[in-house]
């Protein structure tokens, strides 16, 4: 059943027993029943008892209103925290994809909320050089600011150059998805002071393992583990829910003893 959280600002659904001490945030073009196998309450964790979970509808996702404008994942994850502040302590932050770039920005600003992290499948961890756009699009895009070729053409040429996840993009989620393209997450990984489990697909082509295990070196302190899952690819909360409640479970009797 949904609720709403963050003083009614956000929704999404509450699984197992209060205290809620995880709340999950979904990917891209996703919602929050990417957690529902993970998050029921058969599983065993937290001594035996069901975890208290809340999986959120991330703004402009799900039953969640868009945000006001562009936001990136620091805009983000100060709405998440509207709910952390919610809880009666600290909470592991679950962070799949898009959710884990909102994750890590919460565990580098909200210590005192984040008492340990788990994330799966983040994309663009570490600083790239981005891809430099073709010389058609460029060409396109100056004679369009020029307007020599109009706005409806120059739609229609986007499309066709940009990824599936922006050409389903439309309205402010298309300017937010064009910022998240320009982020990476080397200061946030390097600000975690909570402990930080990450749970990789050895099949994940948008966010590859390599780059996982180098930006695992950037957690101070040693306080990060990495898993690799063998043939899962990047929809890990709904490929391997399983092995994603375990890391989950393990994270758990880490952070609560």
């Amino acid at each position: 059943m949904l609720s709403a959280f963050g003083g009614g600002r956000l929704f999404g659904e509450a699984t197992g027993e209060a205290p809620r001490r995880v709340v999950a945030l979904h990917g891209w073009r996703r919602d929050h029943t990417d957690f529902a196998a993970m998050l029921g309450d058969d599983g065993p964790a937290d001594g035996g008892r069901a975890v208290g979970a809340i999986s959120l509808d991330l703004p402009g996702f799900g039953a969640t209103p868009a945000p006001p404008d562009g936001w990136g994942s620091a805009e983000y994850a100060a709405a998440v925290a509207w709910v952390l502040d919610e809880l009666d302590g600290p909470a592991i932050v679950l962070g799949h994809s898009f959710g884990g770039r909102i994750a890590l920005h919460l565990a580098a600003a909200r210590p005192d909320r984040v008492a340990g992290l788990l994330v799966t499948g983040v994309p663009q961890l570490i600083r790239r050089v981005p891809p430099r756009a073709k010389l058609g699009y460029r060409v396109a895009h100056r004679l369009n600011r020029l307007g020599v070729v109009s706005d409806d053409r120059m739609e229609m040429r986007r499309r066709r150059s940009g990824s599936a996840d922006y050409r389903a993009s439309t309205g402010v989620l298309r300017d937010v998805f064009v910022r998240l393209m320009a982020e990476d997450y080397e200061a946030q990984l390097a600000a975690v002071q909570a402990p930080v489990s990450m749970v990789w697909g050895e099949c994940d082509t948008a966010a590859p393992v390599a780059m996982a295990e180098q930006a695992a070196g950037l957690v101070p302190g040693g306080r990060v583990k990495l898993e690799v899952l063998p043939g899962i690819g990047h929809l890990t909360p709904t490929e391997a829910p399983a092995a994603l409640r375990c890391a989950l479970d393990r994270l758990v009797a880490d952070v609560w003893p």
